[in-house]
């Protein structure tokens, strides 16, 4: 989120604490969470704020959890501080685990599609910066080529008058993002709300996908 909303929220939302909590998990290709329980897959991406993003993944069906964080960067251990500054690489991501008897990894890319702006590099909404890029982080080569086929068929189709230029790039360590991050829609609805609508992104999601969203 852009300063102004980060400065006001944050301290909202750390109100109370000590300090800030911070994970030191790591998400690799063959360890940690990305090897998620029994019968369950994982899958990353990147829309901008991980509240929103979170949020609506939280609502599709056959979606287990959601953890926002960072990845795609050079620092370890990323703070929200550093990476909201810009220059660690890093983009404010989701980690999704679900469960793919309910729901496939190309139903999870429809709905990541349609609640992302495309069309606009290193910015979602009001975000601006490298951190708010869109992004598929792949896991593996089938989440590879499904993602890039999604993407082609968008361009095939001609829908969008614009290049879409959200990056589909393989998934390095994924950090968990401080506590306070964490469910942000669910424990200060009121304030997510606020920010959600300040910013724009469903109007702009809209005027980007029209009736397809």
């Amino acid at each position: 989120m852009n300063k102004f909303f980060s400065k006001m929220l944050l301290a909202l939302a750390v109100t109370g604490f000590s300090g800030f909590a911070f994970s030191t998990v790591i998400v690799t290709l063959d360890d940690g969470p990305a090897k998620p329980a029994a019968g369950l897959e994982t899958a990353i991406f990147a829309g901008g704020c991980f509240w929103c993003t979170e949020s609506d993944f939280d609502k599709v069906p056959g979606v287990v959890s959601t953890t926002s964080g960072y990845t795609g960067g050079t620092v370890k251990n990323p703070t929200y501080e550093q990476v909201s500054a810009g220059g660690t690489g890093h983009a404010e991501s989701v980690l999704v685990t679900f469960d793919p008897k309910k729901i496939s990894y190309a139903k999870l890319l429809k709905a990541y599609w349609l609640s992302i702006d495309p069309l606009t590099a290193n910015r979602q909404f009001c975000d601006g910066g490298h951190q708010y890029r869109s992004a598929i982080f792949y896991l593996n080569e089938n989440q590879k080529k499904q993602a890039l086929a999604y993407k082609k068929s968008l361009e095939d189709s001609h829908f969008f008058k614009q290049p879409i230029v959200t990056e589909i790039t393989a998934a390095s360590e994924f950090y968990p993002a401080e506590d306070y991050h964490q469910d942000y829609h669910n424990k200060n609805p009121i304030r997510y709300n606020y920010y959600r609508n300040s910013c724009g992104r469903d109007a702009r999601l809209k005027e980007v996908w029209g009736k397809k969203g």
